[in-house]
């Protein structure tokens, strides 16, 4: 008869290395971002002049537009874009962080960066588009993916901060205002990115103080 195996406890490990079919588990989200920015697309001129970033009307009171202006776009090769940029976004990060954590995330991004604006941009008339967002949940994710115990994430966080200083202080990457079809307003790259930064900084500091002190549960 065998001599009984030691007992082992479960060690913890960094979550599973990436996983497409993982990331798309839970998809709602992204899926749902997708809907409704196609919706948006397809109510064309009239629905994007409703509902983009304007700043005289959120100062009228239009306040919806602090949040719809990221869903509406320059046109169908801004939209596939910044569509792409999503799915790429959550391929990546998607399973590092709960669906409701990422719900928190997309909207404090979108109203930090409207807001922002506002404050820091009063020049700037109307604005539309998801990338601002973007760099928030990029900046999340990859936060979340260093938390987790990979490294390699931090190589894209220093290739990130060097495009926003690219745009801040050269101006936007070389063909992006072409394909957007408009004017790059690269000033939402840099709040979109430093609103995913104090948000996840916020939620880790949250979930610390929890039981397990993971955003993935």
């Amino acid at each position: 008869m065998p001599p009984p195996q030691p007992h082992r406890e479960p060690s913890e490990q960094p979550q599973q290395k990436f996983s497409a079919l993982a990331a798309l588990h839970n998809g709602k989200i992204p899926l749902t971002i997708c809907i409704i920015a196609l919706l948006i697309q397809l109510g064309g001129a009239e629905a994007s002049e409703w509902l983009r970033y304007d700043r005289n009307g959120i100062l009228s009171g239009e306040v919806w537009r602090i949040i719809t202006g990221h869903f509406t776009h320059l046109g169908w090769p801004h939209l596939l874009m910044n569509i792409v940029g999503l799915l790429l976004i959550w391929l990546l990060f998607g399973r590092l962080i709960k669906p409701s954590s990422w719900l928190l995330i997309l909207f404090l991004s979108t109203i930090l960066t409207s807001i922002s604006m506002l404050l820091l941009n009063p020049e700037l008339q109307w604005y539309v588009g998801l990338s601002g967002v973007l760099h928030g949940m990029f900046v999340a994710g990859a936060v979340a993916s260093i938390k987790a115990g990979y490294r390699a994430e931090l190589l894209l966080l220093i290739l990130l901060a060097g495009k926003l200083a690219w745009e801040q202080f050269v101006g936007p990457l070389p063909g992006s205002a072409e394909f957007a079809g408009g004017n790059v307003i690269v000033d939402a790259h840099l709040y979109g990115a430093i609103s995913g930064l104090i948000v996840v900084t916020a939620l880790f500091i949250a979930a610390s103080r929890s039981k397990d002190g993971h955003l993935d549960s």
